[in-house]
């Protein structure tokens, strides 16, 4: 994904966590950039965004706005309470019943289930989300857009219900920043507890495994580590 700068320069990253082909390798850094704004921007794409740790080390490094593209929404998932399809049948005929497509859009498996966590990623990490998806047929499933702008606070500024190609335009409001919840939570980290972060646990799997697994994930918890 590239974000293109007013004179022409540009900023790339490349996703750190691909699974759509076994051919397509992962990233290995986070791209974190100054604008001509005053802030810094970062970039994470898709699944990127699903992995806490992600936002939170681009807050680090002094991330003010995060650029969030995706390709997400009306996905089949194993979880029972995860993602579902919305009928293709819908979107062939959104000419006939818009309507009945823009309530599936809205619904449980559209922005009900971005709802459950994206405006966190902006809350816990004190900084702008500026979400953006794609919209009707992806092979055999439907995207359902919902492009959105989301505060410093997980409220959302402005967004998108439409059924088709859309633009969303929202004024930043920076003041927003220095005292928002996250940037303060933030500060009273106390790294020195989170070392387990950082280490394999032995059940980890690449990215392409998890997605596509037949089988259920066990994550087993750590052994207490012996103290001095």
């Amino acid at each position: 994904y590239v974000a293109c700068m007013p004179d022409g320069t540009y900023h790339a990253h490349r996703k750190l966590h691909a699974f759509e082909h076994p051919v397509i390798r992962s990233g290995n850094q986070y791209t974190v950039f100054d604008t001509p704004w005053g802030v810094k921007a970062a970039i994470l794409i898709c699944w990127d965004n699903n992995l806490v740790e992600n936002p939170r080390a681009c807050a680090l490094m002094g991330a003010d706005i995060i650029l969030a593209p995706h390709q997400t929404g009306g996905t089949c998932s194993r979880s029972p309470y995860g993602m579902k399809p919305v009928p293709l049948t819908l979107w062939k005929e959104r000419d006939k019943h818009p309507e009945a497509l823009r309530a599936a859009f809205q619904g449980e498996h559209g922005r009900g289930w971005l709802m459950r966590w994206l405006p966190a990623r902006a809350h816990d990490n004190g900084v702008f989300y500026l979400f953006s998806n794609g919209v009707g047929q992806d092979d055999d499933e439907v995207r359902t857009g919902n492009a959105m702008v989301i505060d410093p606070y997980g409220r959302v500024v402005a967004e998108s219900q439409a059924v088709e190609d859309d633009m969303v335009v929202a004024d930043l409001d920076l003041t927003l920043l220095p005292l928002s919840t996250g940037r303060r939570w933030i500060t009273g980290r106390r790294p020195e507890l989170y070392q387990i972060l950082t280490q394999h646990q032995g059940y980890e799997r690449d990215a392409r495994t998890v997605r596509f697994a037949e089988d259920a994930v066990v994550v087993a918890p750590a052994e207490p580590r012996p103290k001095g």
